[in-house]
């Protein structure tokens, strides 16, 4: 049994995933350390080995159990619950309430929840998939999406908020929509946006949308992270300043070098060389990861392979793109590079329950296909 579950570990994402983490680490090497804690390079060191650790303990374990309704409905209420209790018992950080702090360790629940929206919009899909072209199940599913949505956006905690939205609108793409409802879809987007820019949005999140439109308008205001960031991914211009010389990151220029803007960090030290290969390898995660959805038994296994795919992008775009002044500046980590435990572990627990799932992948006969349609 543990050869076979070896022997369906995609080895393949296994190598692409490595170059990433080990252009964090050696990114963040020299970064000024952590009060009392020690540096960031030591710590993240720690954090990687956990990561694996769930990695290949999650494609041991048999999670056919979560395609039962009642277990991963169950789930979703607990993780709402513990969201909710962050109005209460969270901690802030960067002007977000979104950490339960136990001291020796912080957690970031919302990076559970993402991983379990994109299990139970799996399921609600795979089971209505016939009917698909029905508008009501746009609307069903976006009540799974809408209550974190909610919970993440009043922390308020803008970016997570965005990935959450962007892993439901993926996953009702992928799961057959019309062009009629596809449109519909955009419309409720501008209408959802529209009462949050009126409503919902704090002063300093409607700054971001500005300075993301024009961020030389304030330069040394809520303007510095965006200008600061395009200045160190310029400056590396097509070779890189080299390792352990990115000024910008080095002198504490840029913000969050360690986390958010990770990749300006990169960039500056490796230039456009370094950036266009990790990017590739990015797209080489992401390439392995829709191809283990052809492994899928079911529309279920189909359609977590397409969310998890989905919910890896929309991090990686928003990060990038907010790196390089082409989106809002969010607190969006960028997968297997920044530094941080919380979101680093949840990725690795998606993909270890991917490679569970492969386990198990076997042709469909065509009474099994009719069982799963109808939900027997």
């Amino acid at each position: 049994m543990i050869e076979r579950a070896i022997n369906k570990i995609d080895w393949l994402l296994v190598f692409f995933i490595v170059p990433i983490i080990l252009a964090g680490l050696v990114t963040m090497k020299n970064f000024a350390p952590i009060e009392d804690t020690g540096d960031f390079f030591s710590r993240q060191i720690v954090w990687v080995l956990i990561g694996f650790a769930v990695f290949f303990i999650f494609s041991f374990i048999d999670f056919r159990f979560l395609k039962r309704t009642d277990i991963l409905v169950t789930i979703f209420i607990l993780n709402a619950v513990i969201l909710l209790s962050l109005f209460v018992l969270g901690s802030v950080s960067h002007g977000a309430k979104s950490w339960l702090d136990f001291g020796f360790f912080s957690f970031q629940p919302v990076d559970m929840m993402k991983l379990v929206l994109v299990l139970i919009l799996a399921k609600y899909f795979s089971r209505r998939h016939v009917e698909i072209k029905d508008v009501k199940h746009i609307f069903i599913s976006g009540l799974y999406a809408f209550v974190p949505f909610v919970l993440v956006l009043l922390q308020p905690d803008f970016g997570s908020a965005m990935i959450i939205f962007f892993i439901w609108l993926g996953m009702v793409l992928v799961s057959g929509i019309s062009k009629i409802h596809l449109l519909l879809v955009f419309l409720s987007c501008l209408l959802v946006f529209s009462v949050c820019w009126f409503f919902v949005f704090a002063p300093y999140q409607k700054a971001r949308i500005y300075n993301f439109i024009n961020p030389l308008t304030d330069i040394h205001g809520t303007g510095y992270n965006a200008f600061q960031s395009m200045v160190a991914v310029g400056s590396g211009e097509v070779i890189g300043k080299g390792l352990g010389f990115g000024t910008q990151s080095r002198l504490k220029f840029l913000p969050q070098p360690q986390a958010d803007f990770i990749f300006a960090a990169f960039a500056e030290e490796w230039g456009f060389i370094g950036s266009i290969l990790i990017l590739l390898f990015f797209g080489a995660v992401i390439w392995r990861i829709l191809y283990s959805a052809t492994f899928g038994a079911y529309n279920f296994e189909i359609l977590f392979s397409m969310g998890i795919a989905i919910f890896f992008m929309s991090h990686i775009l928003i990060n990038v793109g907010m790196n390089l002044g082409l989106m809002p500046v969010t607190g969006i980590p960028l997968p297997f590079m920044s530094y941080g435990g919380s979101h680093l572990v949840f990725e690795f627990a998606g993909l270890g329950i991917l490679m569970s799932m492969k386990r198990y992948a076997r042709p469909v006969h065509r009474d099994d296909t009719h069982k799963e349609f109808l939900g027997a």
